[in-house]
């Protein structure tokens, strides 16, 4: 497989002939416009200016200046990301692009460049949505950005804790071979988990495909190596403490910007062997959220509890509902989970659901079921050959990147924003942030469309994700979406939801992330990158000011 340069995933994965066929065609009904494809650029035609830095002799043999390596460094995989490499808008890119072997090349790496003064940018998998990776360091005289993906191995495995010592660059489906010999998962699955790794999972906080229970990686960490200018923080494997504050808990989140992360033990599990699942439909949308909000009060910590508004089932299911749709599903490696399905279904009824199907328990020997990259997206009809519609929307779910590269070299809008809130402030919520979205979709574009699904659930909220679509002009696109996401973010921050549930906050969250965190935090925030990186070499510009 080849992976995009300026793309999401593998280039053999795009999407083209008859899948891009249906796909165009939907748009046409929903957001008519040009269509008229833009090839991307070749990278030997995007002119990158000559590297500004030279790595000492001692570390030369790690570090890369092939065009190839930098333009695929420059940016993450947001649909602004996508568009400026198709149109060849590199305006940041790394000087070097550095590959370490292991923790001591990593702390060669950063003690010249502390030295030197050259800007740091943890790279991890690249496909942050947030310009994370994207190294906007003009007041430094050079930008080495580190891609740990040769720190690619499970170390250590403690069968008796269930945990595993593991390298901070593995990639998700490398990460999960090493461990399925051993009858355990991480189980820890965005939908990036294809092209994104455990040390991006961690310093990003990300969110995995489970709804419940533990929905966030923070859950799954025992320990925490971390390679700061200042030295290296190690802290104690233990199953809970109450020693301080966390020394784990500083890193998590922090998003490059005080270390780099080189490995972690993470909390595993047995492979599941038993699921249930099935779709509720409902009429009303308000009563569809209510059952949404029993059934993750309820204690029955369902892996999958996705409502699906209207529109987000129509466009990525093919199932059309007036009310929308709840995709649930449970999962268990030592006890059935049809009653607790049975019991799911029942609450779903109290507000007027209806289930797709009568509840029945598969199990898989071995447990072998994570997620992967194919399926029937491009679909419209959403259930054929049998395939559930819940089923459908996963396909979806799994091609949706590749779906937006697509729509952006034809011009379209299609991109998401995520946020979260407690359940008493999500109607107020919801209201403004899709009135906010249409407002300024209106300006910039004349019509579109906004969707909404919850991608996890809490007994005292919901993760509201929405959803993009609209017809842009070409060489515009990006100051279109700008505009959007600010409305959006703006009605977000003023209805009390955060302005990233599980995307991070990066670059371009900053001016809402510094209004929504607490100013002694901030403060203390400061001072500890101060203390760690005090030369402020580490992904300037990221959660904070650059110095």
């Amino acid at each position: 497989m080849t992976r995009s340069w300026w793309g999401w995933g593998n280039v053999e994965d795009a999407v083209r002939g008859a899948e891009l066929q249906a796909l165009l065609a939907r748009v046409r009904l929903l957001a008519p416009g040009d269509l008229t494809d833009h090839e991307p650029p070749d990278i030997a035609a995007l002119d990158l200016p000559r590297p500004r830095v030279t790595a000492p002799a001692s570390l030369a043999a790690l570090c890369s200046a092939d065009p190839a390596d930098r333009a695929a460094h420059a940016h993450g995989k947001a649909f602004r990301d996508v568009v400026r490499n198709l149109r060849g808008e590199l305006r940041h890119v790394p000087d070097l692009v550095a590959r370490p072997r292991d923790e001591s090349e990593v702390t060669d790496l950063l003690d010249w460049c502390t030295r030197d003064g050259i800007a740091v940018v943890p790279f991890g998998g690249g496909s942050s949505v947030v310009g994370g990776v994207e190294p906007r360091c003009d007041d430094h005289p050079g930008v080495v950005t580190v891609d740990l993906g040769r720190m690619d191995q499970v170390l250590e495995i403690d069968h008796t804790s269930h945990a595993a010592r593991i390298q901070a660059g593995v990639f998700g489906p490398h990460l999960e071979n090493q461990l399925k010999p051993h009858g355990l998962t991480l189980r820890h699955f965005p939908q990036s988990f294809e092209f994104s790794t455990l040390g991006g999972w961690l310093a990003t906080r990300a969110g995995g495909h489970y709804a419940t229970l533990y929905t966030h990686i923070d859950d799954l960490v025992e320990s925490m190596r971390v390679v700061t200018p200042s030295g290296v923080s190690a802290s104690r494997r233990l199953p809970g403490s109450g020693a301080g504050p966390s020394p784990d808990r500083l890193f998590l989140g922090s998003e490059g910007t005080l270390g780099i992360i080189t490995e972690a033990w993470m909390r595993l599990r047995e492979r599941p062997r038993r699921r249930a699942g099935a779709s509720v439909l409902f009429d009303d949308y308000a009563a569809a959220v209510a059952a949404t909000r029993a059934v993750a009060q309820s204690g029955l910590n369902p892996a999958n509890c996705r409502l699906l508004d209207a529109a987000e089932s129509l466009l990525n299911a093919g199932v059309d509902v007036r009310g929308g749709m709840l995709v649930l599903a449970f999962e268990s490696a030592d006890h059935p989970v049809r009653h607790s399905l049975e019991r799911a279904l029942e609450l779903c009824r109290d507000h007027g659901g209806s289930p797709s199907a009568v509840p029945s328990e598969t199990r898989a020997e071995g447990g072998d079921r994570a997620p992967a990259g194919r399926g029937l997206a491009g679909d419209p009809g959403g259930e054929t050959a049998g395939v559930s519609a819940a089923d459908a929307w996963r396909s979806s779910f799994l091609r949706m990147p590749y779906q937006r590269d697509a729509l952006a070299r034809h011009s379209v809008i299609a991109e998401t924003f995520e946020t979260a809130c407690t359940w008493d402030r999500f109607e107020t919520l919801h209201r403004a942030v899709t009135e906010a979205a249409h407002s300024a979709i209106r300006e910039v574009t004349g019509t579109g469309v906004v969707t909404c699904r919850f991608t996890h659930v809490y007994p005292d909220g919901p993760a509201p994700y929405f959803g993009v679509y609209a017809p842009g002009r070409w060489g515009s696109t990006v100051a279109q979406w700008d505009h959007i996401k600010a409305a959006v973010s703006e009605a977000i921050e003023a209805h009390g939801g955060t302005i990233t549930h599980h995307h991070a906050v990066g670059r371009d969250h900053r001016p809402w992330y510094d209004r929504q965190r607490p100013a002694p935090f901030a403060a203390a925030l400061a001072a500890a990158k101060s203390a760690l990186d005090p030369a402020g070499v580490l992904n300037p510009g990221v959660l904070l000011p650059a110095p």
